[in-house]
């Protein structure tokens, strides 16, 4: 290997958005500049942007420069910057159905440098319709393992890795009891069961059932016993008015608290830490980056066993909170995702797992709390992650190369017709 960098163009989330595709990109982007051998141009999408004008970090400078885009770039986009900056790898990531365009010029891309794919998807059947983009990639890391077996059955012979979500446990990490208390009581959480839903307010989410159910478990627990707190946006258009709902359903004596503002990862540690348990029922779930968070600062989870949520709330043996099997699975679709199962659980099962964590005392939630937090350090280790990253990306320049040097794809097949 040359003493040159490695340009590594790459498009997903805007990576300095706490989405969870931009915050994971964020921290592969991070590693990779960490070892000196890396520069980063990166397409920023999936937000509305105040100017289009490159962004710089502090630390990186002229290392990582961000373009901000509408949506995740354009065919056009992609031309100029493959011909201008002249990258090593393409690294993209997030829902397929937002990169068709991009697969379907991958004659033009393949044939200059190699595409990786950091590939989300939430559940089966097999997703078969998926097949030619999957082949039209030299490298699928999968965030879930509902991924990694689709992936591998849908298309057998494209390279692919498992390697799921990480968190930072130097930032979500277990506060001591005196600082826990002394939130708990700024908030005016003191003596209260406290649970939080960190997601977007958008449909698959079930923030509007959420609600509903929450009051169902206050009614049987009593409205001065319990809080929950939603960190979201009250009114995303993808969403429903949960103040209007919170409203017609009594739920405005401290049964819910909204968390609207925009924070940093140490004040989202904070929230974690005040809870006694996180909440994610969504019906559809890729990975479900709020929970592991949670986890990871030792509070345990009540999920919906859908997607990437099934794995972080049991390693197959031991339990770090309530998992809950989905009552029904409707297969939906669109004419993009032609199937898809959503996984619905049931109200009751859901109250119960409520009442179930409630009825635990604090030793018994801090003890599933620590058995999570050995389950994220084994599973999900940021530093694993990091180096992962790291190593896959040097393998890819090497096997594959780039322009000049670029190895291993054909710009044909043989066929028998």
């Amino acid at each position: 290997m040359t003493d040159k960098k490695i340009k590594i163009l790459t498009l997903s989330d805007h990576p300095l958005l706490p989405s969870g595709v931009g915050t994971q990109t964020r921290y592969i982007l991070e590693g990779l500049l960490e070892t000196g051998k890396f520069e980063i141009i990166s397409f920023g999408g999936a937000v509305k942007h105040n100017d289009y004008n490159p962004v710089r970090t502090k630390e990186w400078d002229d290392l990582w420069t961000i373009y901000p885009i509408d949506g995740y770039g354009t065919e056009e986009s992609i031309r100029s910057a493959l011909h201008v900056h002249k990258p090593d790898i393409l690294y993209f990531m997030t829902d397929p159905r937002f990169f068709t365009w991009l697969w379907e010029m991958e004659d033009e891309i393949r044939s200059l440098v190699p595409m990786v794919y950091y590939h989300v998807w939430d559940n089966k059947p097999y997703p078969t319709f998926n097949s030619v983009y999957y082949n039209s990639t030299d490298k699928i890391v999968t965030i879930s393992k509902v991924t990694s077996d689709i992936v591998q059955n849908v298309a057998p012979d494209v390279e692919e890795e498992y390697l799921p979500h990480a968190v930072r446990a130097d930032i979500f990490k277990p506060l001591d009891e005196e600082t826990t208390s002394k939130l708990r009581e700024k908030n005016n959480l003191t003596d209260k069961f406290v649970a939080i839903w960190v997601n977007r307010n958008a449909r698959r989410k079930q923030s509007g059932t959420l609600l509903f159910w929450w009051k169902q478990f206050c009614d049987r627990v009593g409205h001065d016993k319990a809080t929950l707190i939603m960190h979201t946006d009250l009114r995303d258009p993808h969403g429903q008015p949960l103040d209007v709902l919170a409203s017609h359903l009594g739920l405005t004596q401290g049964q819910v608290q909204f968390s609207t503002s925009k924070i940093g990862l140490p004040d989202m540690a904070q929230l974690y830490n005040i809870a006694d348990v996180a909440i994610n029922i969504s019906d559809a779930e890729g990975f479900g980056l709020g929970t592991l968070e949670a986890l990871s600062c030792g509070t345990p989870i009540i999920v919906n066993m859908t997607g990437g949520l099934q794995e972080q709330v049991t390693d197959g043996e031991n339990w770090f909170g309530v998992g809950i099997e989905p009552s029904s699975k409707a297969v939906i679709g669109s004419l993009q995702v032609p199937w898809i199962y959503e996984d619905r659980i049931n109200e009751n099962d859901f109250v119960d797992a409520l009442e179930k964590m409630f009825n635990l005392s604090p030793e018994e939630r801090n003890e599933l709390g620590k058995l999570g937090m050995k389950h994220v350090d084994k599973n999900y280790n940021f530093k694993n992650f990091q180096k992962r990253w790291v190593e896959i990306m040097l393998d890819i320049y090497e096997r594959h190369g780039s322009w000049e040097s670029r190895k291993t794809y054909k710009k044909w097949e043989h066929r028998v017709i």
